[in-house]
């Protein structure tokens, strides 16, 4: 039903410089697979399989991983290499890939609208790459929010509980429980102090969205940090309509900052890896 998902993948990645200053953080491999791979797989597990990344200076990298290196292949083709390009190889026949840039880093809402080019009028997933998410006991994240869209109709942000003194990293929801994982998202916060924070339950980087979400956009004033926030933009949709909050089977992983980068690699090695012979 949803053919399509954006990567918002513009951002500097400050947090893993000097590694970033050449490199995209989206390409950080966890053990020998980069983020937006892992992150390309779950889209396309829950059947988006039209790939539209918003991508920023220095980022060509992006298209270049999702593309023929005939060189390398030529170069490796018969050997016991060979199969360590399956997975990509398998991504790349499956999907397609659309690209647009974002020359002003203005705040995610601005990415989302920065992508409506590559979307158009339709419902889309959305992944932000440097938070992974792993179910190792059964569809992903975004496969999971695809059947729940099937009922519903309607915006949907995955959320898990995080500890009162991380609030502030976060948007925030609270609402009404339809049932154990599933909120009706009734107030939405960006980044609150642990006084302010009406929950502790906070939006991670697994959205669908529908269309109008960029019109809301466009309404939306520039709020904390002085940019476009997507989560004024999703309690304006709230307040309109609906969005639901979901609690996601699985483990999330915060890419983006070093500790969480390590524990993903060790999570990943163990789980996924441990088995191949390298």
């Amino acid at each position: 039903m949803i053919k399509k998902c954006l990567f918002p993948a513009a951002g500097y990645g400050t947090r893993f410089l000097p590694a970033t200053k050449s490199m995209p953080k989206e390409m950080m491999p966890i053990v020998s697979k980069p983020l937006i791979e892992y992150g390309v797989e779950e889209a396309l597990q829950a059947g988006m399989s039209d790939v539209c990344i918003v991508t920023g200076r220095g980022k060509r990298s992006l298209e270049d991983h999702f593309d023929v290196n005939y060189e390398l292949e030529h170069q490796i083709s018969g050997t016991d290499k060979e199969s360590l390009l399956s997975d990509i190889r398998s991504v790349i026949d499956q999907c397609s890939f659309s690209y647009t840039r974002q020359r002003e880093m203005k705040g995610l809402g601005h990415a989302v609208l920065t992508g409506q080019t590559l979307i158009g009028d339709q419902p889309f997933g959305m992944v932000l790459a440097d938070d992974l998410c792993i179910n190792t006991e059964g569809p992903g994240v975004l496969a999971q929010m695809a059947q729940l869209y099937k009922q519903f109709r309607c915006s949907i942000v995955a959320v898990m509980e995080v500890p009162d003194d991380e609030v502030h990293k976060y948007g925030i929801i609270d609402g009404q429980a339809i049932s154990d994982e599933l909120i009706r998202v009734e107030n939405m916060v960006e980044k609150p102090s642990k006084d302010d924070a009406p929950s502790n339950l906070a939006i991670i980087g697994r959205y669908i969205l529908t269309p109008d979400i960029f019109d809301l956009i466009q309404d939306t004033q520039p709020g904390k940090g002085g940019e476009i926030q997507i989560t004024d933009a999703l309690m304006a949709q709230a307040q309109r309509g609906c969005v639901m909050a979901y609690k996601f089977k699985g483990k999330r992983f915060d890419c983006g900052s070093i500790e969480g980068f390590i524990e993903a690699t060790n999570y990943c090695y163990d789980h996924l890896y441990a088995m191949f012979d390298f």
